[in-house]
């Protein structure tokens, strides 16, 4: 199964019921959303690392750099 950005999201349209399920893959997410999550504090380190697996395998080196 492909890795996981955020659980799923189920929408029901009113009126006829009809379910729609939208999937959150990390390899349909922007790369701008990516180092944003890397980038927050209140991230979980498991969450820090897929997006750092996801941008190394797109060929994007990440260089740190501290807040003064």
């Amino acid at each position: 199964m492909p890795v996981k950005f955020k659980p799923d999201h189920v929408s029901v349209e009113r009126g006829t019921g009809k379910k729609s399920i939208q999937r959150f893959y990390i390899k349909n997410t922007s790369k701008e959303e990516l180092f944003e999550t890397i980038n927050k504090s209140n991230t979980t380190a498991k969450l820090k690392q897929k997006c750092i697996n996801e941008l190394v395998r797109r060929g994007i080196t990440v260089y740190w750099v501290e807040k003064d």
